[in-house]
């Protein structure tokens, strides 16, 4: 189940990108950064706003803005994809809550085997020690 962000809900803003791309580069405002509002969003459901933070919260500024950017490409068009791509990616990831953990014991026996394994390395260990004469 894909959630999708309304785009008029996503704000995008362009500067300039580092690494290649020869004289180009210094002129062309290719590298995009995504700029969305999650408190403010109606698409998705608190838990979900929820556990984002929890897993993204470094991604989050002070103003409660989630920041995204992508400079791999040269295209202003395709960084712009990519962010929107990276966001619905780490959405679906949050989306369902996670399993919970069973608690599980050790069978009886298997403590019984480990516990008699340990006294038999330990009997082989004193075996080693020095002799007295």
């Amino acid at each position: 189940m894909l959630t999708m962000i309304p785009f008029n809900e996503l704000k995008f803003s362009y500067s300039r990108s580092s690494g290649a791309g020869g004289q180009n580069v210094n002129k062309v405002n290719s590298k995009a950064t995504l700029e969305w509002a999650i408190d403010q969003s109606s698409a998705i459901s608190i838990d979900v706003k929820t556990r984002f933070k929890q897993r993204y919260g470094n991604l989050i500024n002070n103003e409660g803005n989630v920041i995204i950017s992508s400079q791999e490409s040269r295209s202003q068009n395709m960084n712009q994809d990519t962010c929107i791509r990276k966001l619905h990616r780490m959405i679906e990831e949050v989306l369902h809550p996670p399993k919970m953990r069973k608690k599980t014991k050790p069978k009886r026996s298997a403590v019984i085997k480990r516990l008699n394994g340990k006294r038999i390395k330990s009997v082989n260990k004193k075996l080693r020690g020095k002799v007295d004469f």
